[in-house]
């Protein structure tokens, strides 16, 4: 049997029996090299051989990279050892497969890694001497433009390629990109033609059969000039006299627009720079556009007219809403007037009735008819009476202490009229005419 113990010499037996029982112990490593994406899982293959009256009972594999002065390895991975790794799997058997599986490899796994097994026999331990180098890569990304121009403009073409620096990596077929964290396309490169501002985004890529695998973000912003210029009006395009206009000027572009320039069109076409602000104040009517411009061209707003309303229009709208107030002001006083008027009257039309009523007369008095020739007592007539039919009279007195021939004698005269005390003419709704 074959031991660890190099420095054993043979006495007994010929040199050559020794060589065939030491090839009974080995270990191979079927990659001398393992390249692996930086998150993706790497398999390292191994056999390892015993005499077939051992069994395997102890599977360890150790990183050379932390190995220390005494000699010792520090195991990774260890069948009689709870405290492992659960990224590192062992895959193999107890008879020959030692292969070792690595889950999301860090680029602190790389290193040289080696197999150690122990058999059911005492001093039954072998120890795999050459080992595997592991080597871990991030996946890049490469970008070529066909104009050399580190700017992407609109109508440019890009090409990306997803790169792995791994010397044995044949995954071409295997990449996928992804643009903002959305799958676009599979296969190694990307490209982008005839590009506008719809193709701006992060993209990346990464192994479709690895997940975690993504590549550095390399972010596309196609830049373009001004587009979809036009002018907005505060508070509208026709006014008063004397109200002030705000005029904003908006415009899509990358990078943002430069400057901005308002132009005033007169009635002989001629153009007049007015303003160099996103927004232009005016009291002024017209014609009005903005031109908005950037590193990549400039574009023009269509017209935009202001109309400004005559005076006597505005004059003629502040005069029917006067004389709409006024009138309705005048109605209001006319029917206040008319029943103040009227309460007024008949208030004084009773205190003249309780008057006549109550006036007692020293002398007997001689009524007689008398139709009214003034206007005012006959309104006053009618103030006091309901009806359509006015009764006017008065009262004559007489002194019949003395009398003189004359009035005697009309008291002879008017021996009829002694006994008529008085008498009411109606006068008609309408007064006659007076000849």
């Amino acid at each position: 049997m074959c031991i660890e113990n190099r420095n054993l010499r043979w006495t007994l037996m010929p040199l050559f029996l020794a060589g065939v029982l030491c090839n009974t112990w080995r270990v191979d490593y079927h990659q001398r090299r393992v390249c692996a994406v930086s998150g993706s899982y790497v398999v390292i293959p191994c056999s390892f051989y015993y005499p077939d009256d051992h069994s395997g009972e102890r599977f360890m594999w150790g990183d050379v990279k932390s190995h220390r002065s005494k000699g010792r390895i520090p195991y990774i991975y260890d069948s009689d050892s709870k405290n492992v790794t659960t990224r590192f799997q062992y895959i193999g058997d107890g008879k020959h497969n030692c292969s070792l599986k690595i889950h999301h490899v860090e680029h602190q796994d790389a290193g040289k890694y080696k197999f150690r097994f122990i058999t059911n026999f005492k001093g039954g331990k072998w120890t795999g001497k050459v080992g595997s180098q592991l080597k871990v890569v991030d996946l890049n990304i490469s970008v070529t433009r066909p104009d050399g121009n580190g700017t992407t403009k609109e109508g440019d073409s890009v090409i990306m390629t997803c790169v792995s620096v791994c010397d044995d990596d044949n995954l071409s077929s295997a990449f996928i990109w992804f643009k903002n964290g959305e799958p676009i396309k599979e296969g190694p490169v990307l490209y982008l033609s005839n590009m506008s501002s719809t193709n701006s985004g992060n993209y990346s890529c990464s192994l479709k059969t690895h997940t975690g695998t993504a590549s550095g973000v390399i972010n596309i912003d196609v830049e373009y000039g001004p587009k979809n210029t036009s002018v907005s009006v505060r508070p509208s395009t026709e006014v008063d006299v004397g109200s002030n206009i705000t005029l904003m000027c908006s415009s899509h572009a990358n990078p943002p627009v430069e400057d901005y320039t308002w132009f005033k069109i007169y009635d002989d076409d001629d153009i007049m720079d007015v303003g160099h602000r996103p927004e232009f104040l005016t009291a002024d009517g017209g014609q009005y556009l903005c031109s908005a411009t950037n590193k990549h061209g400039s574009q023009n707003s269509s017209v935009v007219a202001i109309k400004i309303k005559p005076y006597w229009a505005t004059f003629t709208r502040d005069v029917l809403i006067i004389a709409a107030v006024a009138a309705v002001a005048v109605l209001l006083i006319v029917i206040t007037v008319i029943a103040l008027r009227r309460l007024h009257k008949k208030r004084m039309c009773t205190a003249k009735t309780d008057s006549e009523d109550s006036e007692e007369y020293m002398q007997e008095p001689d009524y007689v008819n008398w139709l009214a020739g003034d206007d005012n007592q006959s309104q006053e007539g009618n103030q006091c009476e309901e009806g359509t039919a006015e009764v006017i009279y008065t009262t004559v007195y007489f002194n019949n202490k003395t009398k003189s021939n004359m009035e005697q004698e009309m008291d002879s005269q008017s021996d009829d009229y002694e006994n008529m005390i008085y008498i009411s003419l109606q006068k008609p709704a309408v007064e006659p005419l007076v000849h």
